[in-house]
């Protein structure tokens, strides 16, 4: 079981907190559940999709922040050289954006639906922006 429902097009998802690695951004997160966004292909990153979110403060910075997730660890960047984002990787990652190398918090990891991972990334790719919402499972 996780600790959270996502729903990302025609997908779901579950997932678990990373309290441990990331425990502000765990709390501050879990307080806008549900969490309803639209998930786009990255353009720098590699095989994975984010959802932009401009220059929204979650009140939180970094923790132990990682530039290469693996696929189903889903990290928050909390702004500064580039936009505010949540980074969804489905493959080879290197979190990147024009900028250079960025880091974020990995706060939630994929531990039910791996096998949609690739489609999601592949339909966010083809056919463009899908809804993605979080909520507690």
């Amino acid at each position: 079981m996780g600790d959270v429902k996502i729903a990302a097009g025609p997908f779901e998802f579950l997932a678990r907190w990373e309290r441990g690695k990331s425990p502000e951004t765990c709390e501050a997160f879990e307080k806008l559940l549900p969490y309803q966004q639209k998930i786009i292909h990255v353009r720098w990153s590699g095989e994975a999709c984010w959802v932009p979110l401009g220059n929204y403060d979650l009140g939180v910075g970094f923790e132990e922040a990682t530039s290469y997730p693996q696929a189903g660890e889903i990290l928050f960047y909390p702004g500064g050289y580039s936009e505010t984002e949540i980074l969804f990787p489905y493959y080879g990652t290197h979190f990147r954006s024009k900028l250079g190398t960025l880091a974020g918090n990995h706060f939630l990891t994929i531990t039910r639906g791996h096998e949609n991972l690739r489609p999601l990334g592949e339909l966010t790719l083809w056919e463009g922006a899908q809804d993605i919402v979080f909520d507690r499972a």
